[in-house]
């Protein structure tokens, strides 16, 4: 394996893990730990930025003329690219959310 390829599996290899930290840090916020579910947050974010990087690496592999063509796994690799930062969206989402309700309960009892 080399070049193109082993740049697409990196980028779904640290996609995947930007993913898994976002889920992760939902499940800390549903549980109450925010400072843990920030932590994930942060991790999900450095892997998301390596995989963001390998994919304009990829990209100026087009533009010098290398060409990458339309393979199966290059699609694969932007839709996990695509997947991980809206999955990063969404659990900042939930995140605000366990807050308020949080706060919210503390304010009832």
């Amino acid at each position: 394996m080399e070049g193109l390829e082993l740049s697409c599996f990196k980028l779904i290899s640290d996609a995947g893990s930007s993913r898994s930290s976002s889920i992760e840090a939902i499940h800390e916020a549903k549980k109450g730990t925010f400072e843990k579910a920030e932590q994930l947050m942060k991790e999900g974010k450095n892997h998301y930025l390596a995989a963001h990087n390998t994919h304009n690496d990829m990209l100026k592999q087009g533009t010098d003329g290398e060409g990458l063509g339309s393979s199966v796994l290059i699609m694969h690799a932007e839709d996990q690219l695509m997947s991980a930062e809206m999955f990063q969206i969404l659990a900042k989402e939930f995140l605000d959310t366990y807050r308020e309700l949080l706060d919210l309960r503390k304010k009832i009892n």
